[in-house]
């Protein structure tokens, strides 16, 4: 990743942050998700750079040497939505696409609709509108993927477990192109995880948003269409998602494209970075026409 490691204060925490060491004022701010790292977008800065944007890949609170809070409440969504805010904020960018996978991906989804601050643009890389999720989690077929949502409620032993084998082996057993991680790309996600405050900080944001309310509050203020422009690609292989979830999102979205992938896994931007980066430039290019780069 042609990135360089900084710290950058933001939400009264440190967050460690890999940045483009060139500036510019049209930001590319790019999500992990869970158990993962900045680490996950090592095949997407060279593309991002290339369309004129400076790139920040954070470790969200809790992981890498960002600075990891201790409790539950720290994890909140609202929250969380407050650390890209003051992220984007300290970027002093005026133009932002927001990219993101995973729980960056929850994430990101309340930020667009919250219209927390404006976007350019919106990159969903395998996590489903909250809507469609709620309606495929009364299925059975889902709700069966999503065991383990519940079993994080539990204090503890979640994270035991999870210390019994290397995170980064997850990565590698799940793929559809395990050769896509090398040796040092699984010991960055292993290390990421090894220790049990690390794992607790991981997990606690399904505590915050199922046992804290967090999806329970966001429910209560509904789900107003997104009008932020919205690339939605989808690795079809997903061990922990239907390929039903994403259906019926272009229902809350206003300007959606949605692109699947088949024969590729949950890690769908390290699983598939080529298909992932040309569908990406095309978007990008075609959406961002006034200030897209010559």
């Amino acid at each position: 990743m042609n990135l360089e490691a900084r710290f950058v204060d933001a939400n009264g925490l440190s967050f460690e942050v890999f940045a483009s060491q060139k500036q510019t004022d049209r930001l590319a701010l790019c999500l992990h998700g869970f158990p993962e790292h900045a680490h996950s977008w090592r095949y997407q800065v060279a593309t991002l750079e290339a369309q004129g944007y400076m790139v920040w890949a954070p470790n969200l609170r809790g992981y890498g040497r960002t600075t990891r809070p201790l409790h539950v409440g720290d994890y909140a969504i609202e929250t969380l939505l407050e650390d890209v805010a003051q992220l984007i904020d300290a970027s002093g960018a005026h133009e932002v696409v927001l990219l993101a996978h995973d729980w960056g991906a929850v994430i990101a989804w309340y930020f667009a609709m919250r219209h927390i601050r404006p976007l350019r643009g919106l990159v969903i890389c395998n996590v489903p509108h909250p809507v469609p999720m709620q309606r495929e989690l009364r299925k059975w077929s889902q709700l069966k993927n999503s065991w383990y949502v519940l079993f994080f409620q539990l204090p503890w032993l979640p994270e035991w477990l999870m210390g019994l084998r290397p995170v980064g082996e997850l990565f590698v057993s799940t793929a559809a192109h395990p050769e896509r991680w090398s040796h040092a790309d699984i010991d960055v996600f292993s290390r990421n995880a090894h220790t049990f405050a690390a794992r607790t900080a991981m997990i606690n944001y399904y505590r915050a948003l199922v046992r804290g309310g967090g999806a329970r509050r966001q429910a209560r203020l509904g789900f107003p269409k997104i009008d932020v422009p919205t690339l939605m690609i989808w690795g079809e292989d997903d061990m922990a998602l239907t390929k039903a979830t994403t259906f019926g999102t272009e229902q809350h979205v206003k300007d959606l494209t949605l692109h699947y992938l088949p024969g590729v896994s949950h890690w769908v931007q390290q699983d598939a970075p080529d298909a992932v980066n040309a569908l990406l430039q095309d978007w990008l290019v075609s959406h961002c026409a006034s200030s897209c780069p010559e």
